[in-house]
């Protein structure tokens, strides 16, 4: 309700009940109430509810006013925190991100590098000056003209790591032969036919054991001595 309309409202009680009351006194014969003095009471019933009405719709505009501040400040917190857990999602992704990429970047640029070195290594090992067939076939080889024979047939950097894996895997003896797993030669080929694709003497002739175990380091190490890390780590190659 307005305070037009109550007011209004309040200004219509009063004079109906002064003109009742008017009425009563003239019927009760009471002709000390005046007209001057129900006009009076009627006035001052129409300030005094008016003032009365005044006062709760004042109370209420500011109560409500304090309410829609209140939520209008309770939404811009929420809006806030909304922003700042979204910012802070964001970052913390943009950051994971940020780092994978390095990663891949680092782990590509190694993975290069480690390719590179091995195509270096093939080559050099690849580049020496004598084959298998440059030997001349024998009945029976020394330990010293089977290593002779490794030195020749390799890079110079790389004899000491094959020379490694040989020391382990056969005490360059290239008849030698495990009896349980039936590995055969210098570098143990398992099976030892494996090395019939370097020459059909694999059994008697060193250099050919030698030109298909270097041929298999490369291969799958990158070089002699890419095959004695491994060894290294595993005890096999």
């Amino acid at each position: 309700m307005s305070r037009i309309s109550v007011r209004g409202f309040a200004v219509a009680s009063a004079t109906a009940v002064t003109a009742v009351g008017a009425v009563v006194g003239v019927a009760s014969g009471n002709e000390g109430v005046s007209v001057d003095d129900t006009e009076a009471t009627a006035a001052d019933a129409t300030a005094a509810d008016a003032t009365i009405a005044d006062i709760p719709a004042g109370a209420q505009a500011q109560v409500q006013t304090a309410s829609l501040t209140q939520q209008a400040d309770e939404q811009s917190t929420q809006a806030d925190a909304a922003s700042l857990k979204s910012a802070q999602e964001s970052a913390r992704k943009a950051a994971a991100e940020t780092a994978q990429n390095k990663k891949d970047a680092a782990d590509e640029a190694k993975a290069k590098k480690d390719a590179k070195k091995r195509e270096k290594a093939q080559v050099a090992s690849r580049s020496a000056t004598r084959d298998a067939s440059d030997f001349v076939s024998k009945g029976s080889y020394s330990v010293a003209e089977v290593q002779g024979m490794a030195r020749q047939m390799m890079a110079s950097d790389q004899f000491q790591c094959f020379s490694n894996i040989v020391d382990h895997e056969s005490t360059w003896n290239y008849k030698a032969t495990n009896a349980s797993s039936g590995a055969y030669g210098l570098v143990q080929a398992l099976p030892g036919s494996k090395m019939a694709s370097a020459g059909a003497d694999w059994q008697t002739n060193p250099a050919t054991q030698i030109k298909w175990g270097l041929n298999y380091m490369n291969d799958r190490y990158g070089s002699p001595c890419g095959a004695w890390s491994f060894w290294q780590a595993n005890s096999w190659y």
